[in-house]
């Protein structure tokens, strides 16, 4: 069997997915899964799609191996299953999601040492994120020299953001420098925005469209003939939408007064505002939506409806970029799965004329809006991994 390998590298995990080519890419991952724990107790989760079956192994590490080194062999680790739980498997390309593209890749790229070596300068713009996305790349090059990998690249589906959305208003020079808005959540927005001419028609896909990417991290995308506008993340992944520990946007001058009040350093700021806030901080007890909404404290309501009142707020701020507001796309883990989340964010919309009809959102239902709804609302699950395999597919001249 034929195969392509998406591989989604981050600091302590390694998520991969397994898509037959059938002769094309197949809809879903015959085996898909991670490793977490990576830097501490590695372990290995994954699933057989074709069987249903689920599998949990601990990787072994030698003492004295480092962040790299346990990266390294949970690649080989994986390779190892792979061949064991689907023998005969022929790898004939690998894609990886990268955070950062910067400002001269803005569509998928064939990976090259050199073209690793300029993305690491990128590394300062995403440095929570790129440093690992490279990391396996680097790895797999030495693992499998003969598999070609393609790169595909979160910023990328916000190249064509209205040029005003890219600023900050700050010193000229700074923009130049490379200090602006580029977004992210790119490939998610670029497969729920391919699905939506089959769910809206192909007139309303091109209207005006805020999609809404929300789990652990979240974001939003003002959508106008199918192409990103603007989008709530910007110069870096924390800025925007409340999430689960991170901020979202934040006066400046709270950093300020973290700084000449309590004497914070950078180190002490980025874990504030990237580990210890949003969801978590808020609530005081847990990160995870699924918590909070099962806690019957105080906190835990005050987070959630925190959460809810921002989000309501951004989608009002992007659909001024999106030219008005005719469809609502949740996606996303808590997007496509919390349903008291999505009613809250529908109370906070009423003033639009958007009505949620409660037993298909309950049910987590395509379509929750009620028929006399102004605007179209859609639970649309995304899947990056496959995005990923079809840029690959297609840049490599496989399909």
């Amino acid at each position: 069997m034929k195969a392509v390998l998406i591989l989604n590298a981050g600091s302590s995990s390694l998520k991969f997915a397994l898509f037959p080519m059938t002769p094309k890419l197949a809809d879903m991952p015959r085996l898909s899964g991670q490793v977490e724990g990576i830097g501490a107790e590695p372990l290995m989760t994954a699933k057989d799609t074709s069987s249903g079956e689920r599998f949990t192994e601990a990787l072994t590490v030698p003492a004295g191996t480092d962040q790299n080194g346990q990266h390294r062999l949970a690649l080989e680790f994986i390779f190892d299953w792979i061949n064991r739980h689907s023998p005969g498997v022929e790898i004939v390309a690998a894609g990886h999601r990268i955070v950062h593209g910067g400002d001269h890749y803005g569509a998928p790229v064939v990976l090259t040492p050199e073209v690793v070596a300029e993305l690491e300068t990128l590394i300062p713009l995403a440095p929570l994120h790129q440093p690992h996305n490279l990391r396996a790349i680097k790895s797999l090059f030495g693992l499998m020299p003969d598999v070609r990998q393609v790169g595909c690249f979160d910023t990328a589906f916000h190249r064509t953001r209205l040029p005003v959305a890219e600023r900050f208003p700050l010193p000229r020079a700074l923009f130049n420098e490379g200090v602006k808005r580029y977004g992210f959540h790119g490939l998610s927005y670029e497969y729920v925005s391919r699905q939506l001419p089959d769910l809206l028609g192909e007139e309303k896909a091109r209207g005006a469209i805020i999609i809404a990417h929300l789990g652990n991290g979240a974001s939003m995308c003002a959508l106008n003939e199918g192409q990103s506008r603007d989008t709530s993340m910007g110069f870096t992944a924390v800025d925007g939408l409340m999430m689960g520990t991170r901020t979202g946007s934040l006066d400046p001058g709270v950093i300020l007064h973290l700084i000449e009040q309590k004497g914070m350093d950078a180190k002490g700021l980025s874990n504030l505002i990237y580990k210890q806030s949003g969801l978590l901080g808020v609530s005081g007890l847990s990160q995870d939506m699924r918590a909070l909404l099962e806690s019957d404290e105080d906190s835990a309501k005050e987070a959630i409806e925190l959460f809810c009142y921002r989000a309501a707020c951004m989608i009002g701020q992007l659909s001024m970029a999106a030219g008005g507001l005719e469809a609502l796309v949740f996606t996303g883990g808590i997007g496509e799965h919390a349903a008291p989340i999505r009613a809250r964010i529908a109370e906070w919309l009423e003033w639009t004329g958007l009505r949620l009809y409660p037993a298909a959102n309950q049910r987590h239902a395509t379509r929750i809006h009620t028929k006399d709804s102004k605007v179209e609302v859609l639970v649309v699950p995304t899947n990056e991994e496959w995005m990923i395999g079809h840029h690959a597919v297609n840049l490599l001249g496989l399909g």
